[in-house]
């Protein structure tokens, strides 16, 4: 057996170590909170999230331990499946949309809700798209500056810097739009 053979089904074999229920049950709910912040609308969030596990899924075999975390891996997948979305010309409405109906006895949770989301993706979306990413992966995914630096080849500091100055003038922002 060749070293490249012997590399290949090394890689195979640790690919096939991840217990996917697991990750799928711990990762589920920062890939779509990642979308959430990203996306700023929850039905697509569901929809990209699910995108994103579907190929991770059939790409499992090319999965490499010993070359990064599995959820730098993952996250890459994602940000992958969010610059395919934005690249789309036709967005389509999803049908769920138009059946929607809200629940009187929220009626008033959900309105409130729906302000409060609103107003943040609002200002969210007028974020150049580097700080939108970065801010998604911090809070949408809860992914560390380490983890973050790693996704997108900025250095860690260069994270914290540019989320710090983001955060401010969000803060700013949701402030001014309160007092109007």
């Amino acid at each position: 057996m060749n070293t490249r053979t012997r590399i290949l089904k090394g890689a195979y074999a640790l690919a096939e170590e991840t217990d996917w229920e697991a990750a799928y049950r711990e990762y589920l709910p920062r890939v779509y909170n990642f979308f959430c912040y990203h996306v700023s609308d929850e039905s697509l969030a569901e929809d990209l999230t699910a995108l994103t596990f579907e190929k991770a899924w059939r790409g499992r075999s090319r999965f490499r331990r010993d070359l990064s975390a599995f959820s730098t891996w993952l996250f890459t997948i994602a940000r992958n499946v969010a610059t395919d979305h934005f690249r789309r010309k036709d967005r389509e409405l999803p049908l769920e949309a138009a059946r929607e109906q809200a629940d009187p006895a929220s009626l008033e949770e959900t309105i409130q809700h729906n302000h409060e989301f609103a107003r943040l993706s609002s200002i969210l979306s007028q974020l150049p798209a580097r700080e939108r990413e970065l801010v998604a992966f911090k809070y949408g995914a809860g992914l560390n500056n380490r983890e973050i630096a790693r996704l997108t080849h900025l250095s860690e500091s260069n994270v914290g810097t540019i989320l710090n100055r983001t955060i401010e003038k969000l803060r700013m922002q949701m402030e001014a739009n309160h007092e109007r």
